[in-house]
């Protein structure tokens, strides 16, 4: 059983999807499961509505899920598993107050060493905590024995205890800390295989630790994803535009060309351009490099424009706005001058507004205009552009110029021989 699990905390990040569509992929290769855990139990980070935009972005990319969880519903059991930790005598509870363990962290950095709790309440007496009137948390024993796990990217990982203090499990509200309700979760929804980003790598043996403390011994396989790199070769963050999944949407990135960059980033494919549903057929996720990659831009572009290309002249024409199948394929052109929709839409929607003349060229521009309303019809560029010159009398940059002006509203574009073809049919429209 395979799963994603985000945090309604903000926009989906691009390592966040990369996550998802990897696990799915797998899951569909290897017939297993694959759910959607919602991990909303931080209230005071969760945002109304986040949700439903992972739902919407999930179907956008068209990654299915079998079943979808709420985090906060398991709350009872994170609960319930806690107590039997501490019946146990494998959790404890602690009463130290933020303030004693903050001064404990400042005086470890100031002495340039890692704080690790030091297991102050875990010598009190039955009585000394009987009496404790204190709130008070609860956190599991540190492991005895190292913790090893092999990932599916990294290879053989393994943990000494020292690196693994006597972590929280429960808060003073009794609300469970994030890698205890994961592994108990993980645990109650039989997860078998975990993909995820590396910055979890240092959760894994304290959720292992925590299965292996409630006797759980389902074996779980773990693929760590590298970090994703901004342009500058830095951890990609918020504030990249493109670290937003819903923000290269908008800017019309297609669901296709972003999950084919995201499968292609770090990795060894056997081509470049595919959809989501070929790289089911061949993808490895031990093909995967351990060192970070970095996000291009221009690679997605590329990759965006190739995609487009792909799409049928109706659902181009659709994707801006046009029912006409034919406006699919003047946007096709455009993809020589834009690679997204954002920017191939404009110049579009431009062939089909009102015009204005060229500065310098506004008696010629008048006398083209003049011309083509009421110009028969022509089948190639050849004809069209040799009876305007015949009845214009016009050539060179003075009849290119407006001429081009009066069909693309633009000074720059593709060629009007390519062009052509594509608007022909539209001429009266256009120069109206």
């Amino acid at each position: 059983m395979y799963r994603f699990a985000p945090s309604p905390t903000g926009d989906m990040h691009t390592g966040n999807l990369r996550a998802a569509i990897f696990n799915f992929i797998c899951a569909r290769q290897s017939g297993k499961g694959f759910y959607l855990r919602i991990e909303d139990t931080d209230t005071a980070r969760n945002i109304k509505g986040k949700d439903r935009d992972i739902l919407e972005i999930l179907k956008a990319f068209g990654i299915t899920c079998g079943n979808i969880y709420y985090q906060s519903r398991n709350i009872r059991f994170h609960q319930q598993f806690a107590m039997q930790l501490v019946s146990e005598k494998k959790a404890f509870a602690c009463f130290c107050t933020e303030e004693e363990l903050e001064a404990k962290r400042e005086e470890a950095k100031k002495n340039g060493i890692a704080y690790r709790y030091d297991n102050t309440c875990l010598k009190l007496g039955d009585e000394e905590i009987l009496t404790n009137e204190k709130p008070f948390t609860i956190r599991l024993k540190q492991p005895e024995s190292p913790i090893t796990f092999t990932d599916d990217i990294k290879g053989v990982l393994t943990f000494e205890p020292k690196d693994i203090d006597s972590f929280v499990i429960l808060r003073q509200n009794k609300t469970p800390m994030y890698n205890f309700a994961c592994a108990i979760d993980d645990m109650l929804e039989n997860t078998t295989d975990i993909i995820r980003g590396e910055d979890h790598v240092s959760n894994t043996p304290k959720q292992e630790h925590i299965r292996a403390s409630l006797g759980y011994t389902q074996k779980i396989t773990y693929a760590h994803l590298p970090i994703i790199l901004n342009h500058e070769g830095k951890k990609m963050s918020k504030r990249d535009d493109a670290s937003s999944v819903k923000w290269l949407l908008e800017q019309g990135f297609l669901p296709s060309a972003i999950a084919n960059y995201l499968i292609l980033l770090g990795n060894k494919t056997p081509k470049e351009i595919f959809t989501l549903q070929e790289a089911i057929e061949w993808f490895n996720i031990k093909n995967i490099s351990k060192s970070p990659a970095k996000f291009d831009m221009d690679k997605l572009r590329q990759i965006n424009r190739e995609h487009l290309r792909a799409l049928s002249d109706r659902e181009f024409a659709n994707l801006m706005g046009f029912e006409d199948e034919n406006i699919g394929i003047i946007g096709k052109i455009y993809t020589e001058e834009g690679s997204a929709v954002k920017e191939i839409e404009p110049k579009v929607k431009a062939i089909f507004a009102p015009k204005n003349a060229p500065e310098g060229f506004e008696k010629e521009f008048d006398t083209l205009k003049t011309i083509l309303q009421n110009a028969p019809y022509f089948e190639g560029f050849d004809d069209f552009k040799s009876y305007l010159m015949e009845k214009s009398s016009l050539k060179g940059k003075a009849f290119f110029k407006p001429l081009r002006h009066l069909l693309t509203n633009s000074e720059h574009g593709p060629e009007l021989a390519n062009l052509y073809p594509a608007v022909k049919t539209y001429i009266k429209e256009i120069v109206k």
